[in-house]
């Protein structure tokens, strides 16, 4: 059997974004319709999906709005079914549906997790179940999973949402190799800090800060080639492989100066 890496002669295609209302999920949108792609656009805001299907009217491609709870198994199992019969058969699927919420070890709580677990990680898991048998019979496919240079390792205030993005990763090195072998091609978008409405929240200083059109530029690069891996800002990433190799003892110096006193 056959398995080197499938590749992708025009990038024209069916693709499915969640998360596509605001952030990188819009701008990637976007950018995935100027390159001629058909984009199913999904979300929880209906309204917002409408005006980005309106936007990309001139483009080469074009962007269908397919609103959705990723939460909800019977309904993400619903929009795929619709969006093949209305779009043709997927060729693309970028999940990225998520959320940030920081949590403080002295206000940890059991409900956070569940919420970030339920939306970051149940609402990936839920897409690839509806998709991936529909991938297997045509024996082609790519399925790109958003995490992020959080997953790397744990940091303060970063014990939901990381460890969300940390099974991700894992998941995706998983499931790599078994589908790799039938056809798919697995990868996984590890983002830094990119402005978006979630971290213009923070209060904090985030370093090597990309606009959500930079990350959709990186991300759009990264589809084009079979690479596991994508990741941006490289200096960043470079920095946080480094700091991941530490020994405990200089990985928790390091970190405990993270804590706000």
């Amino acid at each position: 059997m056959d398995h080197r890496e499938p590749t992708t002669n025009s990038p024209r295609g069916v693709a499915w974004i969640t998360g596509a209302s605001s952030g990188i999920g819009r701008a990637l949108a976007l950018r995935l319709a100027r390159d001629g792609w058909r984009v199913a656009a999904s979300a929880r805001r209906a309204e917002e999906l409408a005006r980005l299907a309106a936007e990309a009217r001139d483009m080469a491609g074009d962007i269908h709005a397919f609103p959705l709870d990723v939460t909800d198994p019977a309904t993400v199992t619903g929009c795929v079914t619709d969006l093949e019969a209305q779009l043709g058969p997927l060729d693309l699927m970028v999940l990225n549906a998520g959320s940030y919420e920081p949590m403080p070890a002295e206000s940890f709580s059991a409900a956070t997790l569940r919420r970030l677990i339920d939306l970051n990680v149940m609402g990936v898991a839920h897409a690839i179940e509806a998709a991936l048998p529909r991938l297997l019979a045509r024996g082609r496919g790519r399925i790109a999973i958003v995490a992020s240079l959080a997953g790397y390792a744990g940091l303060p205030y970063a014990a939901a949402y990381g460890a969300g993005k940390a099974a991700l990763i894992n998941m995706a090195e998983a499931l790599r190799p078994e589908l790799l072998a039938k056809g798919i091609v697995v990868q996984v978008i590890n983002p830094g800090f990119v402005r978006t409405p979630l971290t213009d929240r923070n209060d904090f200083p985030m370093p090597f800060l990309v606009t959500a059109e930079q990350a959709a530029a990186a991300i759009a690069r990264g589809l084009d080639g079979d690479r596991f891996e994508i990741a941006f800002p490289w200096l960043f990433v470079r920095l946080l492989k480094l700091v991941r190799m530490l020994p405990y003892r200089f990985y928790f110096a390091l970190t405990r100066r993270m804590v706000r006193q």
